[in-house]
Parts: structure tokens; C-alpha cells; sequence
């Protein structure tokens, strides 16, 4: 896939060399010194660098945004994000924009109507993340999906689970929920019906907010 980056800070440059490692083709488009310094220094080549304004549209056609099948708004300015997702959405019509939302109160104004696909923000993530840890014995939060109620979450299984060593045919799993991926250690499972659940084991699901109470009670520790 060839993805377009704007902003190449800590978060973009992360992104960047992920999507690199995993054989992508990636532009960033930064104009700050320490940061186009940091991305140089943290190894990335220097290629994959264009120096100047993301909000540029002559810019952005140089990076190839006609042609690009995602762009990724990182920057750490929420109006740069919005005036860069509009642009890929509305003039270049880029099939899948994310935008990152620094400040929560501006949540409300990244959505379709914006240019935006999918917004991540982290300070409803690292909220949901530290409620999970208060509420839940199993379940963390990874992403709060930007339509509806439903979010990817990890769910550890107990070694006490009454789940261990049956398959997921045998479980009683909670209507709005969805299995996505059984992994341990290095290996990744794409669960079915005869897959069984081991201890330890940790399990990546979509699922709301009620069926999250369930996943806790079903994979974690057995309650007698």
C-alpha cells in the first residue's frame, strides 16, 4: 500500500517505520528541524522524506496523493490535522484518511462531514485503558471504534477460566462480540469454531461495552 503521512513527530515517525517494516510504501511530509532531525537520527531514509508543509497541496501531489490508498494526519496540531484530512478526502478523494486528535474537546469535529475515516484519539484510549484496569480483570481497550459503541480490546485468559481447554464451539460467547485473533507468544491464530482456548493465551475481539462485561466474566478467572 502506499500511505502518506503528514507530521513526523514521535507518532508519525512510529507509524512510519511500522509501516515500512511491514513492506508498505510510506511518504512523511514534515517542516519542523528537530523533528525531520529525529526521523534521520531513528534511521529512516531519507527517501521517504519530504520537507515542507502537509497542508501544501502541491506538496501532497509530489508525495503522490493521487495515487495513495490511506493518508495519516499525526501532527500535533489538531487544525493541521483537519485542513490535511479535508484535503485528501474532498480534493483527492483518498480512500481512507486517519487523523489523530490531540485535544479530547475537538473530538467532536473529526467525522465524515471532516474528511475523516477514522480518528484515533488517544486521551479517550488512555481513559478507557486505565478505567478497564479499575473495572475489569482481563479486558484492556486497544481502539474506541469512531462509529457506534464498539471497541478492539485484548482479553487475557485466566489460568482459573472455566474456558481453558475447550473450543469456542463449547463457549457461550455474548451476542455483540466477534473473535478476531487468538495469539501466544509469536503465534497468531485466526480462531474457528473447533480452536481451543489455552491459559495464558491472550484474545483480540470487537465488542460494546455490555459484551466486554461478559468476556471478562467468560476468560477470567472462574467465579464458583
Amino acid at each position: 500500500m502506499k500511505i502518506i503521512i503528514v507530521g513526523g513527530g514521535q507518532v508519525g515517525g512510529y507509524i512510519a517505520n511500522l509501516l515500512l517494516e511491514n513492506g508498505n510504501s510510506v511518504t512523511i511530509i514534515e517542516n519542523k528541524e528537530r523533528a525531520l532531525q529525529s526521523l534521520r537520527k531513528n534511521g529512516l531514509p531519507e527517501k521517504h522524506i519530504l520537507v515542507g508543509d502537509g497542508t501544501d497541496a502541491m506538496l501532497l501531489e509530489k508525495a503522490g496523493v493521487r495515487g495513495c490508498n490511506a493518508l495519516i494526519c499525526a501532527t500535533g496540531m489538531d487544525e493541521t490535522n483537519l485542513t490535511a484530512a479535508m484535503m485528501a478526502k474532498f480534493e483527492y478523494d483518498v480512500p481512507k484518511v486517519v487523523a489523530r486528535v490531540n485535544n479530547p474537546k475537538n473530538a467532536w469535529l473529526f467525522n465524515a462531514g471532516m474528511g475523516v475515516d477514522v480518528k484515533i484519539n488517544q486521551a479517550d484510549i488512555i481513559g478507557h485503558m486505565v478505567a478497564d484496569e479499575m473495572n475489569y480483570q482481563s479486558i484492556m481497550t486497544l481502539m474506541r471504534l469512531s462509529k457506534g459503541e464498539y471497541s478492539i480490546v485484548r482479553v487475557h485468559v485466566d489460568y482459573h477460566s472455566s474456558t481453558v481447554n475447550k473450543s469456542i464451539a463449547q463457549i457461550k460467547l455474548p451476542a455483540q462480540s466477534l473473535l478476531i485473533a487468538v495469539y501466544e507468544d509469536d503465534t497468531l491464530i485466526i480462531p474457528h469454531g473447533e480452536t481451543v482456548i489455552r491459559a495464558g493465551q491472550y484474545i483480540l475481539a470487537l465488542a460494546d461495552e455490555a459484551a466486554m462485561e461478559e468476556l471478562n466474566q467468560i476468560f477470567g478467572a472462574s467465579r464458583q
